[in-house]
């Protein structure tokens, strides 16, 4: 049985950061997560890809991120059950939670944050009869290692911010020869995003295709070439080294569903007025798995939340001390020169 006042269950961002909060309050966490390594999406799924708004940091590879947050959280020793799934939470007499993952560990604590992420994902994969035949052999849903794809033909398909950011960074880095195909003329992506886009479009960097989408996929043993249909119903046959079918993550709870908390559409509800509680005292969401009003999914907002948990959770384990704000400015931290 592994003791620890809070025990976070997923070792994204928001869960690393939860870890120097608490450890800024003198409380000890234990992390789980089910993906082997810490960083969650962002160690598991993109790694190499910028991330721009995170506070003092104008570019930073995701990768990188997670480094430095564990750097942050290192001085407060938190512990770590990796490639296992937090299972079931059931409440003892005291009131004091137990998580078991699916491996049979059992963990112990008075506080809960859960800091999963969307849960568990799965890429949205384009419904095209042998695209899982192509997965791995010119098909990829993610870009884990930049590198792999530098001098390659590549097309992306997808609006939003993944695709473009992809066609931008390769457009960019490796001058590329990039196809975008999108099947409307609006983007869902940041306005910057759109803008880069548009301007290396002019500068014959990348070719845009809208209103299309693929509808099959040809090769021996690899991908070679992509059928584009337009809105028109006329189609072109290009060849390529690789596509990328960017069309974003569905997200699914998993165990959490099961945990007697209060969900709408995919997410937790918490009570966002205070500290990001749930419907159980003791436990809190914090991160892209809760949901309230007004809510937003960036890093920097879960950052904010956990910070505010932490608040909250120092009380419920001290009941009768006051809660005194730490001014890193004023103490330093232990172990960082």
């Amino acid at each position: 049985m592994i003791k620890t006042d809070i025990i976070i269950i997923g070792a994204g961002p928001v869960g690393l950061f939860a870890v120097f909060e608490a450890g800024l309050m003198k409380l000890k966490c234990h992390v789980i997560d089910a993906i082997p390594i810490p960083g969650g999406q962002l160690s598991e799924i993109y790694p190499k890809k910028p991330i721009y708004d995170i506070p003092g940091f104008p570019s930073i590879l995701a990768g990188e991120l997670i480094d430095n947050l564990m750097k942050q959280a290192s001085p407060f020793k938190p512990g770590f059950t990796l490639g296992e799934r937090a299972e079931s939470i059931v409440r003892k007499k005291n009131g004091e939670f137990v998580v078991t993952t699916n491996k049979g560990t059992k963990h112990i604590a008075p506080i809960i944050f859960i800091a999963g992420g969307l849960g568990s994902f799965e890429p949205r994969k384009p419904k095209i009869d042998n695209i899982e035949f192509f997965e791995d052999k010119g098909v990829n849903y993610f870009v884990k290692e930049p590198a792999l794809f530098e001098e390659k033909k590549i097309f992306i398909s997808g609006g939003g911010d993944s695709a473009l950011d992809w066609a931008i960074y390769f457009a960019e880095n490796f001058k590329n020869n990039v196809g975008l195909i999108h099947r409307s003329n609006f983007f869902r992506a940041h306005n910057d995003s759109v803008l880069k886009m548009q301007n290396l479009c002019k500068k014959g960097k990348i070719s845009l295709y809208t209103n299309s989408e693929v509808i099959s996929l040809n090769g021996n043993n690899f991908l070679e070439s992509i059928v584009v249909k337009n809105s028109d119903g006329n189609t072109s046959k290009y060849f390529l080294d690789c596509w990328l079918p960017l069309f974003g993550l569905s997200p699914k709870l998993g165990p959490i569903s099961n945990w007697d908390l209060e969900i709408e559409k995919n997410a937790i509800k918490v009570d966002n007025t205070l500290d990001y509680q749930t419907n159980i005292e003791g436990i809190f969401a914090i991160g892209d798995v809760n949901t309230y009003p007004g809510k937003l999914k960036l890093i920097l907002c879960g950052f904010h939340e956990a910070t505010l948990a932490v608040q909250s959770a120092y009380k419920i384990i001290n009941p009768t001390k006051k809660v005194v704000l730490k001014y890193t400015t004023v103490q330093g931290i232990k172990g960082f020169d």
